[in-house]
């Protein structure tokens, strides 16, 4: 982290703290859970144009529990204050709920890109974040769903085996239900008619083919998509229960259409490798995320462990910025897996052989020697 950036960083905290928290933030950065409100009692009403009206809604809708990957990439508890967030950061976050906009995020490896995510589905009581990590292979449909047309195929043959067999005292059904071969990507799951948004982290878009922002746009932009193998059946089935992206859950699919009630909060991580297409950035809100300084990186560690001394943790912290800044910054993982070895006996910070180490655990990562 530079000089100058550092200290827009300070600045920004201080005039947080001289005006105090915004009326209007519902999310406030902290990751601490909300407490005796629901987010739909906070959140107002959407824009006419950004109003979506899916159905059929679950009657009372529990988000699905985190599966632990929250705990794994913020700590155990958030020791973050409203004093130690980046008042713009919270800023774009509430303009992304308000207006129901994806928000595009980019920065530097480790900065919290992802993280960011499950911070505000652990605030805001949104559940288990669906993530969508993409490849130079990912496409639209693999997002959205699946369908195993052989696996349907394979289960109608062993049926009609089976029947001519005599192996069932009561013939099954020629072909199997079609939902039991339809999955539901992290995509197409957060697009979920309900009455509160789910989380959707998309990690690393700009890993993808050059289509996929653009072949994006239809869904950020109408809130729906269908499923052609399910609306060619709507007349026979109208309704079919599929299984969703979420371990051991099934969705309600009618006229093979998906359609969301309220807009899922959708987080796009991006290392800023390359240019996205102006209409693909029009829909989305845009989000740079600085360096942490020494009191964000005080709480992460806080966050994730215990036992480390405050002289100890704040003299590995302020040497993390000093090595970041030479080379324009380190990973914030990186200050993680340091100070665990420390603290768990493996090394001691005083003596020769961790100062080697060190040296390779912190460097560069553009460095090639």
């Amino acid at each position: 982290m530079s000089i100058d950036e550092r200290s827009n960083g300070d600045a920004s905290r201080e005039r947080l703290a001289g005006f105090g928290t915004p009326d209007w933030w519902i999310y406030r950065g902290t990751g601490r859970p909300l407490r005796d409100v629901r987010l739909t009692d906070l959140l107002p009403d959407p824009p006419p144009w950004r109003n979506f009206r899916g159905g059929p809604v679950p009657e009372r809708y529990v988000p699905p529990p985190d599966d632990g990957e929250a705990q794994r990439r913020l700590g155990a508890e958030s020791h973050l204050s409203e004093r130690d967030v980046d008042p713009h950061e919270v800023d774009m976050v509430n303009s992304a709920l308000y207006l129901r906009r994806p928000l595009l995020v980019t920065g530097r490896p480790g900065t919290g890109k992802s993280s960011l995510a499950f911070r505000i589905a652990r605030e805001l009581g949104l559940g288990r974040v669906l993530r969508w990590p993409i490849t130079s292979r990912t496409t639209l449909k693999s997002g959205l769903y699946a369908y195993d047309a052989i696996g349907r195929a394979q289960a109608a043959a062993t049926r009609q085996a089976m029947v001519r067999w005599g192996a069932d005292a009561e013939p099954p059904t020629a072909e199997p239900p079609v939902g039991e071969f339809v999955r539901l990507g992290p995509l197409g799951t957060a697009f979920l008619p309900a009455e509160l948004p789910r989380v959707l982290l998309i990690d690393e878009l700009d890993k993808s083919e050059v289509d996929l922002p653009n072949d994006l746009l239809s869904i950020f932009e109408d809130g729906e998509f269908t499923i052609p193998e399910l609306e060619r059946m709507r007349d026979r089935s109208p309704e079919v229960t599929v299984l969703a992206d979420d371990p051991g859950t099934a969705a309600t699919v009618a006229d093979g259409r998906v359609r969301c009630r309220a807009f899922p909060v959708v987080v796009i991580t991006s290392n800023g490798e390359r240019e996205f297409p102006e209409a693909f950035l029009r829909r989305c809100l845009r989000l740079t995320i600085r360096e942490p300084d020494a009191e964000q990186l005080a709480a992460m560690v806080a966050a994730h462990l215990t036992g480390t001394g405050d002289e100890q943790r704040q003299r590995m912290i302020q040497e993390f910025l000093d090595r970041g800044a030479d080379g324009g910054g380190l990973p914030a993982d990186k200050l993680l897996d340091a100070l665990y070895l420390v603290t768990s006996g493996t090394y001691r910070d005083d003596d020769e052989s961790w100062s080697r180490l060190r040296d390779a655990l912190w460097r560069q990562l553009t460095s090639v020697t």
